[in-house]
């Protein structure tokens, strides 16, 4: 399954978003062969995985032109590089503590052209900064990450959504989440047709998450 299954879901592309989707193929393929950070399964499911795995949060959120967004553990640039596709107006930081992942995010970016993407080789508990929303693909449980990003999240809102989180999780979270009363669940199967998506989900956790 190649980079259409992403024009399906994404028909308003321009051509320059359409080549950078068809050229992540091509760049992941070469540096997974140099530094493996993604399966050889998901290497050949790429589009379905990773790519359009990571828009879905696209689906439940809009960046505005001038908003910054932080991927947290975006291991080889996930949701970060699609999501920097999409929105090409918006500054994307991708941050993860092991340093060949970031290597190999820095290849993709450049080999992209991506002028919107900064990376930094850090746990993110040490990074300065804050930022409209941070998003991440299961890295830890809510409770974890919420504490790795406490005072991250700027409090003057720019979107119709309250800054927050997005997160992108599957199976079943009510024991994870059952502290949150403004969280949002969002199902992709809503949004995705493939089997990939049947308990994926993303979850939207507002600034204000306690209460």
């Amino acid at each position: 399954m190649k980079a259409e299954i992403v024009f399906k879901y994404f028909p308003n592309l321009s051509d320059i978003q359409r080549q950078q989707l068809i050229m992540l193929e091509d760049l992941y393929k070469d540096w997974n062969l140099k530094i493996n950070v993604v399966s050889r399964k998901d290497i050949e499911e790429l589009y379905i995985r990773h790519v359009l795995h990571s828009l879905g949060i696209a689906k439940i959120q809009s960046f505005r032109g001038g908003s910054s967004v932080l991927d947290v553990g975006t291991g080889g640039g996930f949701p970060g590089i699609p999501l920097a596709i999409l929105f090409p107006e918006v500054q994307f930081t991708l941050v993860d503590s092991i340093g060949k992942k970031i290597k190999v995010v820095d290849e993709v970016v450049d080999g992209l052209g991506l002028k919107n993407v900064k990376t930094i080789n850090s746990r993110v508990e040490q990074i300065d900064g804050q930022f409209d929303f941070i998003v991440s693909r299961a890295v830890a449980a809510m409770p974890t990450f919420t504490h790795w990003v406490k005072g991250k999240i700027k409090k003057d809102s720019v979107h119709e959504r309250r800054n927050g989180i997005l997160y992108l999780k599957g199976g079943d979270l009510t024991e994870e989440l059952k502290d949150y009363k403004t969280v949002e669940i969002f199902d992709l199967p809503d949004y995705f047709e493939e089997d990939f998506f049947d308990t994926k989900k993303v979850v939207y956790l507002p600034l204000k998450f306690k209460g």
